[in-house]
């Protein structure tokens, strides 16, 4: 080899060496999504402390306006949540809130509009249970009945669009979140009068396709997935579960099988997407990429599981392998091989903890499981159960955690919490 041609390789591998490392640390400093990077609730670069209290591994503690159940999304030094603030005459506003990942101090606080809500809620939830989402030049809150919005990065409001209230199963409240998927925001209205699931331009809130939907409520967050350059957009819901064509919004394929009432996301596993359910039964499905039509019976169902320990309201987590999930909504916990759909370990009882509508968070080779009365209990990544620390703050969690470099996020009812040993 030439000096020339060795001095060549040499400053290529050097600076793939810098991109890749560049890329990794980037990868360290967002959640993007309500389910993280990859949609599966996993940060497979994070790795935050173990254990913690009110008085040890408190980076700061910041206490919440109004009210919201949402999880946070994170860009670099950027924590963006949604909250519905009590006004006047029964209004709330509905603001959009970044704060400063560091400091914990508000950098901007908009209110995307005030309005009275047409129709109540459950009274375990709250009028801004959607989450945001971003892709570090602008900001997509959904707020349901009351309209998506775009903001940028500094909190200028780009655009807004109403797209008809909702009328929600016994006015249980809204709370699917909406997806961006290439140049596309995805907002599913699944409800009791007439579901759609709306395409949006990113850029000016345009709508570029909108579809009827068969479907009563449901309030799962739609799933994009790419498989041979093209982009799907999978929903789970009651009658169907439906993949949608990204361009054209034409369904790819269907497939039936789960419960009533679906709340759990879908999650993305290589070429498959796993779908889960736990109202008025149970329900797992490994659904493989590549078909079309209707699934029905067909080899395209590559596992399913219809044990009592499917979730009710809390998402899957998909951590390498593993797949784990809660039991209804409570403090039961059950591990699955990905691949097989075999059981690594079911109903296992997390000690401490009461009640679960907050999903679980994978980080570190650790699972993070915060629960509605304050205990986190932190397991290993493994396929048998081992408790590394349960730990317990003054605040009660419904929003899921978030994993984000050396530190953990935990949005209770009260405080916003940072969660780190430096």
């Amino acid at each position: 080899m030439s000096k020339l041609r060795a001095t060549f390789v040499c400053t290529f591998l050097i600076l793939l060496l810098i991109s890749s490392n560049s890329f990794a640390d980037s990868e360290q400093d967002y959640w993007p999504a309500w389910r993280g990077p990859d949609y599966t609730g996993a940060a497979k670069n994070a790795n935050p402390p173990v254990t913690w209290s009110e008085t040890e591994n408190i980076k700061w503690k910041a206490e919440l306006q109004g009210e919201g159940l949402s999880t946070p999304i994170i860009w670099e030094n950027k924590i963006i949540f949604l909250a519905a603030i009590e006004s006047t005459g029964g209004a709330y506003k509905f603001d959009v809130v970044c704060m400063d990942r560091s400091t914990s101090n508000i950098i901007w606080q908009e209110t995307a509009i005030e309005a009275v809500p047409h129709e109540g809620k459950h009274n375990t939830g709250s009028f801004a249970s959607n989450s945001a989402v971003t892709d570090g030049k602008y900001i997509w809150a959904g707020f349901g009945s009351r309209g998506v919005y775009c903001y940028d990065m500094d909190g200028n409001k780009k655009w807004g669009k109403d797209l008809g209230k909702m009328k929600i199963l016994m006015s249980f409240g809204e709370g699917s979140s909406i997806t961006l998927a290439g140049d596309a925001i995805i907002v599913l209205m699944d409800q009791e009068d007439r579901s759609k699931i709306y395409a949006l331009n990113k850029e000016d809130g345009e709508i570029l396709w909108e579809k009827d939907r068969d479907e009563g409520t449901s309030w799962a967050t739609p799933l994009p997935m790419e498989y041979d350059g093209k982009i799907q957009i999978i929903t789970s819901a009651t009658k169907l579960i439906r993949s949608y064509d990204l361009k054209t919004g034409d369904v790819i394929w269907q497939c039936s099988g789960q419960t009533r009432n679906v709340i759990p996301s879908p999650v993305p596993y290589g070429n498959m997407v796993i779908c889960t359910s736990g109202f008025n039964g149970n329900k797992i499905q490994c659904i493989e990429l590549g078909h079309t039509g209707d699934l029905n019976g067909t080899d395209a169902i590559k596992w399913e599981v219809s044990s009592r320990t499917t979730p009710y309201v809390p998402s899957p987590l998909l951590y390498g392998d593993r797949f784990y999930v809660l039991f209804n909504n409570n403090e039961v916990l059950s591990c699955y091989n990905a691949k097989t759909g075999e059981p690594l370990y079911e109903s296992q009882k997390l000690d401490g903890a009461k009640g679960y509508y907050a999903s679980p968070t994978g980080a570190g080779d650790k699972v993070y499981l915060a629960s509605q009365n304050g205990t986190i209990v932190v397991i290993k990544n493994s396929d048998t159960y081992e408790v590394l620390a349960t730990n317990k703050l003054d605040d009660k969690f419904d929003a899921s955690p978030v994993a984000v470099g050396n530190e953990l996020f935990l949005k209770g009812h009260k405080y916003l919490y940072c969660i780190s040993e430096e």
